[in-house]
């Protein structure tokens, strides 16, 4: 499997991937998928060329999901910041929209399935946690879930291969089915503790908050704008995001503004004052003054000391 779309070089400025933040975005290269299905899966390892087109030396994002199952390893992953290392039988889920950075000096070897939003209907999305950014990117499955995620892996690649027994759109309803089954042992991975499965009601009023969040952080950071858009009460909504992540809403909100200002800082050369007009700081002073309160830095600091 090759991430041939997914290619930029020094000096590149994006070209039709980029978005206006400077950070290149690669869509799912769908003309790689086998009969052009909404997913792929196969072999990373030695000779592989899975990801030999992919920037391994810059960060980008990606528009759509990435699971990789090690084999072995050590191998460094940089997301949104944090520097994670895998090893053999851990799984690294990378989402839509993620900065994100491979390891030139690591060697991929595993499995790795890769998914473009939409193929699977709304209830599988929400039951898996497929847009659940609070959740770790890394997971260490034990010797049972992992054997059992395997088993599901290797089941998916079967069927995806497998393109003379069914026709098209029989072909693409198991895929669906089988990568259904893949992502919710992935998501009962990822949930950490019992708090994670709450009730029905917490999870959709969450849910509905957090992809409000995404759609609307580089404007919008008022807790009651967002409840009465969803038609929540402030008291439910507060509720339902400490439920789900701990936080209050607006922490959560300023949490998404901080990521954002982090990597616009550290990834393009935007002027600082037009960095926070992009997450909603008209005035520069009042940008500094918000990120240095979240971050005990200035954003000059804070772009000074990465480079």
């Amino acid at each position: 499997m090759t991430d041939e779309n997914i290619a930029g070089g020094e000096g590149d400025d994006g070209g039709d991937g980029a978005g206006g933040d400077g950070i290149r975005t690669f869509p799912f290269p769908a003309d790689r998928s086998v009969l052009g299905v909404g997913m792929q899966i196969g072999p990373m390892g030695t000779g592989r060329t899975w990801h030999s087109d992919a920037p391994l030396h810059r960060v980008h994002r990606i528009d759509f999901h990435v699971v990789m199952l090690f084999t072995g390893g050590p191998v460094r992953h940089m997301i949104d910041f944090a520097e994670y290392e895998a090893t053999a039988g851990d799984v690294l889920w990378i989402r839509p929209g993620q900065v994100h950075r491979f390891s030139p000096d690591s060697e991929y070897r595993g499995t790795v399935l890769t998914m473009q939003p939409g193929f699977l209907p709304r209830a599988t999305v929400e039951a898996a946690g497929l847009y659940r950014y609070d959740q770790p990117p890394l997971l260490h499955p034990d010797p049972a879930r992992r054997a059992a995620l395997t088993a599901a892996l290797d089941h998916l690649r079967r069927e995806y291969e497998d393109t003379a027994t069914l026709p098209l759109s029989l072909h693409t309803a198991v895929l669906r089915h089988s990568l259904s089954a893949v992502l919710l042992r992935l998501a009962h991975l990822a949930a950490s503790s019992a708090e994670a499965v709450r009730l029905r009601q917490d999870d959709t009023t969450f849910t509905l908050f957090r992809d409000a969040v995404e759609r609307g952080f580089a404007t919008n950071h008022s807790v009651s704008a967002y409840a009465d858009a969803l038609g929540y009460s402030r008291r439910t909504l507060v509720r339902a995001v400490r439920a789900a992540t701990g936080q209050t809403p607006k922490g959560f909100i300023d949490k998404r503004v901080i990521l954002e200002a982090k990597r616009l800082l550290a990834h393009t050369d935007m002027p600082i004052g037009r960095i926070g007009a992009a997450v909603g700081f008209p005035d520069a002073a009042n940008f500094s003054k918000f990120f240095h309160q979240h971050t005990d830095m200035t954003p000059a600091a804070f772009r000074a000391e990465l480079r």
